[in-house]
């Protein structure tokens, strides 16, 4: 091949579904013949393409890993047909029956991280994850052994004349597996990715791999997955990087799309290079696409919502009109004693904006039902949270009531901030199915609802709802702020304490009052367990609230 040849190669960035091998399969063999059709003569997948990520205890089930070797050997038969083209599958895969042990219920095997190559109808070649990542989100090394210690070296893909080396995500931010592929043959490096989404990681991810093309002189394609899973995301972006170290390619966020690129021996990259969203849009994307995909994946027909005229369920409805479509949605006002006419006003003008169904059900009969069949136990005591609390309970009963009936999902509309702090109620404001902002602190609310304001010709959040103080509207004349340190202030110990592990000494260090410290964080720590009840919800930070958060509920232990 020509010193200054190119070849075309496709980035096939696709939504695919946990433990629909079928499916995924068929996926990407569609894919597959669309790109030899447009010229491409290799394919690279995500890692894990032919699964999903992540598959979890599945993993752990033999007959999983029965029907993933069938699945695959079904995909390389359906690409037959074309015999000019290699295909880099991601799956995981059963080395063999050595060690093999049962316990009472568990199966245990060595499983790697794989990376076959299909061509001519047959599995030709396969690659193993060398480096597996173990933090945050990431379980691998329960599930997997490194593709060093099963003794498998590194792949390289003779493509027309190319050679390429084929990586797994965490394998390309290390030196020595990208070193083993170019000590191997290597002109330029394949990455198959399932990168859980979280804000900023794209430029991230983009830096590290830029850094890899220079230190290794050789161009660096970057595959990865999108699409919701439970509660991470995957924002797509897949890119190409020359090898001296520039983005050349890009392929857009959120959404499926297939990326061909125009690769040379002399390492010259080549290839449509959509632009890099915005951190708003980013977090939009996230939350839209991880609603669609959790109801849309689960067989969920809709959505309820209650709607209070506050700012957080008008951020979760028009994520979820955004997500579905209005006519999968419905608002529905609980208004109770306390609830203020604006709160009426702004709810019914939110949803006539939106379009959706929108239902008034008061829990005032309710609610004073409970009070007198309360009477004589609580003779003598004054009100407190207690009677807050039966409000919310009421509304959480009748969204899922609502919920049965009609087997819409209920999408709860707490954030970061009152999950943080326990300003919720269980079985009342997190009752629900799935929790969309309890990774959006409350600044960042305020945030996305005026940039979705600024999207459209007319703002799809009334302004009142943005601009009122924000309440519970559980008793008289009440805000968060009576219960809470301000937003601004609560958020940003938020992010130090929870999500980079600063310790409270340095917070206080940082100009925080050491009061205002001492209480967010005795917070964080007593209300663990009603985390632990809560929905799951969409992950948007580099820390959140689920996979991420591994705190006990009983512990003595105080900072």
């Amino acid at each position: 091949m020509p010193s200054s040849a190119t070849l075309k190669l496709a980035l096939v960035q696709f939504n695919a579904t946990v433990g629909d091998l079928a499916g995924n399969a068929r996926r990407i063999a569609d894919f597959a013949r669309r790109a030899h059709a447009e010229g491409a003569r290799l394919v690279i997948t995500p890692e894990l393409s032919l699964t999903g990520y992540p598959p979890e205890d599945l993993l752990l089930r033999p007959a999983f890993m029965s029907a993933c070797d069938e699945a695959l050997a079904a995909c390389a038969a359906l690409l037959a047909e074309l015999p000019d083209l290699q295909v880099i599958v991601g799956h995981p895969k059963t080395l063999d029956d050595a060690g093999h042990v049962r316990t009472r219920s568990l199966a245990v095997q060595r499983r790697v991280n794989a990376a076959s190559v299909l061509h001519a109808g047959r599995i030709t070649a396969c690659y193993a994850k060398r480096e597996l990542p173990n933090y945050q989100v990431f379980d691998e090394r329960r599930y997997f052994v490194s593709g060093r210690d099963a003794g498998l070296g590194p792949l390289v893909v003779d493509v027309g004349g190319l050679k390429v080396g084929v990586l797994i995500c965490e394998d390309a931010w290390f030196d020595e597996p990208a070193a083993a592929a170019k000590a191997a043959g290597a002109q330029a490096l394949a990455v198959i990715n399932a990168s859980p989404f979280h804000l900023g990681k794209a430029g991230e991810r983009e830096e590290r791999m830029t850094h890899r093309a220079r230190a290794i002189g050789l161009p660096v394609l970057y595959a990865h997955l999108v699409g919701g899973q439970d509660e991470v995301v995957f924002d797509g972006g897949s890119f190409a990087v020359d090898a001296q170290g520039a983005v050349r390619a890009r392929a857009g966020t959120f959404t499926e799309e297939l990326l061909l690129v125009g690769v040379g021996t002399d390492g010259s990259v080549t290839g449509p290079l959509a632009p890099q969203p915005e951190l708003p849009a980013q977090a939009w994307g996230a939350l839209v696409i991880g609603v669609r995909d959790y109801l849309g994946k689960n067989g969920f027909p809709g959505a309820i919502i209650g709607l209070s005229g506050g700012i957080d369920s008008a951020l979760v409805l028009a994520i979820a009109v955004d997500a579905l479509g209005a006519d999968k949605v419905r608002a529905v006002m609980m208004p109770s004693p306390y609830t203020a006419d604006i709160s009426w006003l702004d709810a019914r003008d939110m949803a006539r904006r939106l379009g959706v169904q929108y239902d008034e059900i008061s829990i005032t009969p309710m609610f004073e039902a409970f009070k007198a069949s309360l009477a004589e136990e609580f003779a003598g005591l004054p009100e407190d949270a207690t009677e807050e609390n039966i409000q919310a309970r009421c509304r959480g009963t009748l969204l899922m009531a609502l919920s049965n009936k009609s087997g819409h999902i209920v999408l709860t509309t707490g954030n970061k901030s009152e999950m943080a702090t326990g300003y919720c109620t269980l079985y009342g404001d997190m009752a629900g199915g799935f929790a969309v902002i309890k990774d959006v602190a409350k600044t960042l609310v305020y945030r996305l609802a005026a940039w979705r304001n600024a999207q459209g010709t007319e703002p799809v959040i009334p302004e009142r709802i943005i601009t009122r103080p924000p309440s519970a509207e559980l008793r008289e004349d009440q805000t968060d702020q009576d219960s809470l340190p301000p937003y601004a202030v609560l958020d940003a110990i938020l992010a130090r304490y929870m999500e980079d592990d600063e310790g409270i000494a340095d917070i206080v260090a940082a100009g925080f009052d050491a009061a205002v410290v001492e209480r967010v964080t005795r917070l964080i720590a007593v209300n663990e367990y009603k985390r632990r009840q809560a929905p799951v919800g969409i992950r948007i930070t580099h820390r959140a609230f689920g996979r991420d958060w591994r705190y006990p509920i009983t512990s003595k232990f105080r900072a």
